[in-house]
This record gives C-alpha cells, structure tokens and sequence, in this order.
C-alpha cells in the first residue's frame, strides 16, 4: 500500500511492508489535516490483514499542533484494544516539545531514527 495526498501541498505516505505500516506525514499538521492523517491512519491500523507494528514516521514533519496529537492519542486507545503496536519515529524538536509540554511523551514508544 503506497499513497500520498495532495497535488499542491505535502501529505501522508502509507507504506506497508510485511506485517508493519509507515504512516509518513509530510509538512504541517494542524485542524485542517488532521482528519487526513486520522484517515490515513487509521486505515493503516485496520487494514487486512492485520498489521502488527504502525509507525509514525515524524521525520518530515515540521510543525504539529494539539489537533495532530489527538489523532496519536485516539490511535495510542485503538491500538491498545487490538494488541498492536504503535510507534513514533524520528520526530522532530517542536513535536518533542509538545509531548513535553502536554505530559503525553511518557505514552509513546519514540524511535529516534526512521524505519526504511
């Protein structure tokens, strides 16, 4: 499964390999994409037959507002009623300030490199 969103503007990459997805969001997420990436997202998680890693590869993405972080969290809650994993990779600084700042870093498994 391979997709990117968005003629004009960055989007989301699903890539799934094996019995993992990465999600790959690109540019800014805020309350204008954020149904996007929960699409994206989500599908990811869904999607036969059942994955067991989904990880959110941050590397490209350069600002994250509240409205993003939900779409982690409400995918965090979802993944722990399936048994699957959910990962963060590569983020970069402002989103690591944003967990920081709203106490939910401790909820996240965080890979500091990007999966392939």
């Amino acid at each position: 499964m391979h997709s990117r969103s968005g003629k004009d503007s960055p989007g989301i990459e699903v890539d799934a390999r094996g019995d993992r997805a990465v999600v790959r969001p690109y540019g800014e997420m805020d309350i204008a994409r954020a149904q996007a990436f929960r699409q994206a997202l989500f599908e990811a998680l869904a999607g036969e037959p059942r994955l067991s890693d989904v990880v959110v590869d941050l590397q490209h993405l350069s600002f994250c507002d509240s409205s993003g972080l939900n779409v982690l969290l409400d995918a965090r809650t979802a993944v722990a009623a399936t048994g699957q994993n959910l990962y963060l990779a590569a983020p970069r600084e402002q989103f690591l300030r944003l967990l920081e700042f709203t106490g939910t870093k401790h909820l996240f498994t965080i890979e500091p490199a990007p999966p392939f």
